[in-house]
């Protein structure tokens, strides 16, 4: 069963990534209301064939869907990530009405060990000026298992593999021992977010 945090707004506006988190999101809201997507292009190989596979998937249901194309070049003093990041809240909180990320429980523990790394442990907040995040309280796992058993198709980006940026390293090499260490991290994150959104 898939928890929210908070109510979800009556305008649903989902940010698509083609990703399991996302296409779940998707799948949830749509189920209840009539929902619209936007898209957000990063300009690489594998953001061409996201945007083709979630062009399909709306035009199929027949869902709204907007595209914005990250123009500009990256400075030199930001990694890639930054980059994509800085230009999808741009675009994002250009728009007038409330978006919903598919950000779930483990993008917050990794979040909170890449912030506690740099001596600043911080967690995923629920709201980002217009952008909410609902489905905070659910495993990654949970998500993908709705796509499943709800025979929903996604798409894996197959940069999430590679290590060179920081999120990945923490999600392919450490997180395998954080859990040996601490087996019940998602218990003690779930509970950090509960308390930080009372």
């Amino acid at each position: 069963m898939i928890k929210i945090l908070h109510k979800l707004p009556r305008k649903r506006i989902i940010a698509l990534s083609g990703g399991s988190d996302s296409i779940a999101a998707y799948d949830f809201c749509k189920r209840y209301h009539e929902v619209e997507c936007v898209f957000v292009d990063h300009n690489t190989e594998t953001s061409k064939k996201a945007k083709e596979f979630v062009a399909e998937l709306c035009e199929r249901d027949q869902t709204g869907l907007k595209i914005f194309k990250i123009s500009r070049s990256k400075n030199k003093d930001e990694s890639w990530e930054e980059f994509w990041r800085n230009e999808r809240l741009s675009f994002f909180h250009s728009l007038n009405e409330e978006i919903i990320t598919g950000h779930n429980l483990d993008d917050c523990i990794e979040t909170w060990i890449m912030s506690s790394l740099h001596g600043n442990p911080k967690l995923i907040p629920y709201r980002n000026k217009n952008i909410i995040r609902p489905f905070l309280l659910n495993k990654k796992e949970e998500l993908r298992n709705w796509c499943i058993r709800n025979n929903t198709e996604w798409i894996e980006d197959e940069s999430n593999k590679d290590t060179k940026y920081i999120r990945n390293h923490i999600r392919q090499n450490m997180m395998p021992d954080i859990l040996k260490i601490n087996p019940g991290i998602h218990k003690t994150i779930f509970k950090k977010i509960i308390e930080m959104e009372k």
